[in-house]
């Protein structure tokens, strides 16, 4: 038998798994071989083969089995389990641990997981450890059979049935408060955060002493942008349980969000003089550090963080991406020695090969960092839902909707404040070397990325989740001058926590050029500034970049590209309906004449020439982005052309990207 149907393979798959449920392993590993002969990736075969070769004491096999898996499906919570089980067989304590670990995070429900990992934290004397392993476990024992199911289902990504159980069980028990947690996460997930937020709020009004359900409203906030009732919430839980580190951790994170980086770092040491193993908040405390301009200290943080746990690659990468540190042989030892772990999970795979990249580029290792950056960004775009033809809709939409006839009806309007200055563009496009130049005057607060244009736009697409039309942007036609005056007020008010006390600040959210119409209408007065940068350097910059969330076009050279056309397209079409509202600064004149650009700048925000804006690098502010370091600098030309090593490997970008806006002899380059 060469292949196997599909009506097939499910009867044997079938036998097979009654066969693991009866013990009888050796006739179900030998069903399970023959399926695995003409179905080689197929997850369910490989894991009950596992399974059956462990059992069967054919540890080598088992490993070898699991190893396929991982391969074939990287974020499989039962693979990191089972591998578990093949190395607590084997005696290897460590790397049992480390997988069962992964497991539950992978999918917190699997009560085999906690069991083991209980029962080694017993034997360590871990009582932190055990304690949560505990209360993990009691959880799972309390959980009606359906919620847990739900759980197991839910983190295996079958939202659908996990949803309609979901609901289904309320219907029978309306006030059971985990159940419309579940039920929450699951709106979460998919992108309704309103019905998620009103979710976990009659859940939390209904059970007030539940910590992590008052902790998934808190974070629900704060993907809506309610800073200071997530900050609200967060005080709640440190009053109502000061001994918990998650929750201390938790609003550390939040008093950073917030710009309050000194108290942040304040708590980070008290929490790790109450568990100084926490190698978390020695990560977090890097990043507070850094922003602050501390470079040495947060370096000395960063480093104690995978001094307790060396697969931490976040630590690694927050290294990495200083962009002024070299890492040591050993440093880059340890990296590669990680990255060859089957159980290394996907997320720390990201990080180890962006801070392989950065170690490999220092070397003049170009091929090999090329390797690692493509490897990282690979796994990011497998995960991400990102589309070029759903981008391009929706940025075609904006200048189908938004024409001259669109201003011109709607005539004048918004809130009058002249505070914002919008510094938009692309990432890695020179928008935090303009905000700090900026922030270094006298009338102007820096005040970073503001995600508050962003929210709103997602506000008024309405129905619009994963590819359904929304509303947004056709629903500005019908904008009234109240509403226009209520939506500008209401952004000027929201910004005011971010702001010291300038009578002008900035909010340099790169991806609100897609949003110019919405500001324009709501906020007339504000000053608008593209920060445009030559395409191969930007498009490789962003490729190069492993950012926090969003920017999925960048995980891609063809996708990196696509959206540069897309963004240039848009911002001439701002250029055609709104003559003179934006003024474009090129990255490479701020190289070649700073002075005349902080000057042309200045005159555009109509404001006095100081001579700090020259001199920017001396400013002492918090700075969060990428670019943290590069703006503490006096101006140079390191960043110009340092796509060039890699130049035989850009070939995706001229195949994407406009060429008439790119110089000849780098075409010839690339070619060459």
């Amino acid at each position: 038998m060469n292949q196997f149907d599909d009506s097939t393979l499910a009867v044997d798959l079938n036998e097979a798994t009654q066969l693991v449920k009866e013990n009888r392993f050796d006739a179900a590993l030998k069903l399970l071989k023959i399926i695995l002969s003409n179905n080689a990736d197929h997850i369910d075969a490989l894991y009950l083969a596992a399974v059956s070769s462990r059992y069967l004491k054919k540890y080598d096999e088992s490993k070898n089995y699991i190893e396929g898996l991982l391969k074939v499906a990287p974020d499989m919570a039962r693979a990191y389990q089972e591998l578990g089980h093949l190395n607590k067989a084997l005696s290897n304590d460590d790397k049992a641990i480390s997988s069962y670990r992964q497991a539950c995070e992978l999918n917190p429900a699997l009560y085999a997981s906690w069991a083991a990992l209980h029962e080694y934290f017993s034997k360590q004397n871990n009582i932190s450890a055990k304690l949560h392993a505990e209360e993990q476990i009691d959880k799972l024992k309390s959980l009606p059979k359906t919620l847990l199911y739900i759980d197991q289902i839910m983190n295996e990504g079958r939202l659908g049935i996990a949803e309609k159980r979901c609901r289904e069980f309320l219907k029978v028990h309306p006030t059971n408060t985990y159940a419309m947690s579940q039920l929450a996460e699951i709106a979460d997930r998919l992108g309704y955060f309103d019905d998620a937020e009103v979710l976990l709020e009659k859940a939390v009004e209904f059970n007030p002493e539940d910590g992590d359900l008052r902790m998934k409203y808190a974070m629900v906030l704060r993907k809506k942008q309610k800073f200071e009732k997530t900050m609200e919430q967060v005080n709640i839980l440190c009053q109502k349980f000061p001994n918990n580190i998650s929750y201390q951790t938790q609003k550390a994170s939040e008093l950073m969000q917030n710009g309050d980086h000194e108290k942040a770092v304040d708590l980070f040491d008290h929490i790790i003089t109450k568990n100084p193993v926490n190698f978390s908040s020695y990560t977090f405390k890097g990043h507070a550090l850094k922003t602050l301009g501390k470079t040495d200290d947060a370096i000395d943080s960063y480093k104690s963080a995978y001094n307790i746990k060396p697969d931490h690659g976040e630590a690694f990468f927050s290294l990495s991406n200083l962009k002024t540190y070299s890492f040591t042989d050993n440093e880059i030892n340890i990296i590669e020695k990680q990255l060859s772990r089957i159980d290394l999970s996907l997320k720390e795979k990201v990080y180890f090969h962006f801070a392989l990249a950065q170690a490999c580029e220092s070397k003049g290792d170009y091929d090999k960092s090329f390797h690692h950056l493509s490897e990282g960004n690979l796994i990011k775009q497998n995960q991400s839902k990102y589309s070029i033809e759903m981008m391009d809709k929706e940025l075609n939409a904006q200048i189908e909707v938004c024409d001259k006839d669109f201003f011109n009806n709607l005539g004048l309007g918004g809130h009058e404040s002249k505070d914002p200055i919008f510094i938009l563009g692309l990432p890695r496009a020179g928008s935090t070397l303009i905000e700090q130049i900026l922030a270094s005057h006298s009338m102007i607060d820096g005040t970073l990325e503001l995600p508050n244009i962003l929210s709103l736009a997602q506000s008024l697409r309405g129905d619009d989740v994963y590819g359904k039309e929304g509303k947004y942007p056709k629903v500005m036609t019908n904008f009234t001058e109240s509403q226009r005056q209520i939506m500008g007020e209401e952004f000027i008010r929201d910004t005011m926590m971010h702001r010291q006390n300038a009578p002008m600040f900035t909010d340099k959210m790169p991806n609100n050029f897609r949003h110019i119409a919405l500001i324009h209408l709501i906020l007339p007065n504000a000053k608008i500034i593209d920060a445009r940068r030559y395409p191969l350097d930007c498009c490789f910059s962003m490729f190069k970049q492993l950012f926090a969330q969003g920017q999925e076009f960048t995980y891609g050279l063809k996708e990196a590209s696509s959206y540069y056309n897309s963004y240039a397209n848009l911002m001439n079409h701002w250029d055609k309906v709104l003559p003179g509202k934006i003024l474009r600064v090129n990255n490479e004149d701020i190289i070649d004449d700073l002075e005349g650009q902080v000057e042309r700048i200045l005159n555009f925000i109509d404001i006095p020439f100081e001579e700090s804006c020259v001199s920017f690098h001396k400013t002492e502010r918090s700075v969060r982005t990428a670019s943290s370091e590069q703006v503490r600098q006096p101006i140079n030309k390191k960043g110009m052309g340092r796509w060039k090593p890699y130049a035989k490997h850009l070939k995706p970008l001229l195949e994407t990207i406009d060429n008439t806006l790119l110089k000849q002899e780098d075409i010839d380059l690339i070619n060459s």
